[in-house]
């Protein structure tokens, strides 16, 4: 437990065979559950994960390839069933430093959010590594986010690096978050209409030997009618919808 809390964390993994080994071995001692959610990987991210599970962490395969954003609410319902209080996200390709995580975990038990995230460009030393090309394409997507959420403060909302409560998980509908690169956005959007609190954590960025899975053109052209349509929702459900109340 993390005082007094169960958490939970997630780990989505799609073809991570080469450090999902050193995410699992890092994996910080007072979580509860490590829940890692195997996306139809085709490489040995399942053999090498299995050589890890334990009372703590379990392994749950998806027959298919859903998407990052299916395979986090996969290990969000699990940890919903199990009852944990909070529940982090952890990429699986050791991107995410588990030192980092009592920040984000303190942003919640103090009860100045319902939903902390990590984020990267608050401080130049903590883009080290961020190359000028994903710096800019950061700043558009955090310009851009901050329409369609909302949340005008926020910054850096492609960082998978969050954490949450049990009660903002209930308030949602887990059925309706995009299930790809872009869950991260529209996870805000209807965090917004759900009336949670969000905040930054400011978390140096890590870049190791993963190489990104995204592709910023096609990223782009899917994520940007996301935002609009997404905007157009959270407009239409939290004000037109009490207007014609």
């Amino acid at each position: 437990m993390y005082q007094n809390c169960k958490l939970g964390i997630v780990v989505p993994a799609y073809n991570e065979a080469l450090l999902i080994g050193d995410t699992l071995r890092n994996m910080p001692n007072f979580a509860d559950r490590v829940y890692v959610i195997d996306d139809a990987s085709t490489d040995r991210t399942v053999q090498i994960t299995k050589g890890f599970v334990n009372e703590q962490i379990c392994l749950i395969s998806h027959d298919e390839n859903r998407g990052v954003g299916a395979a986090i609410v996969t290990g969000y319902r699990q940890s919903l069933e199990d009852g944990m209080d909070i529940v982090a996200v952890m990429a699986g390709d050791d991107q995410m430093d588990p030192g980092q995580l009592p920040s984000l975990l303190e942003a919640i038990i103090t009860g100045k959010a319902d939903y902390a995230k990590g984020n990267r460009l608050s401080r130049l030393e903590h883009r080290k590594g961020m190359s000028n090309w994903r710096f800019f394409g950061n700043w558009v997507l955090t310009f851009l986010n901050k329409i369609a959420s909302g949340y005008w403060k926020i910054e850096d909302p492609q960082n998978g690096y969050t954490a949450i409560t049990r009660d903002a998980l209930d308030r949602i509908n887990l059925d309706d978050v995009y299930p790809r690169f872009g869950y991260c956005n529209d996870l805000l959007i209807k965090l917004n209409v759900a009336e949670c609190r969000v905040t930054d954590v400011s978390i140096p960025a890590r870049y190791g030997a993963e190489k990104s899975k995204v592709r910023y053109g096609p990223f782009m052209s899917t994520v940007g009618p996301l935002l609009f349509r997404g905007l157009l929702w959270r407009l239409k459900t939290k004000y037109v919808g009490k207007m014609k109340d």
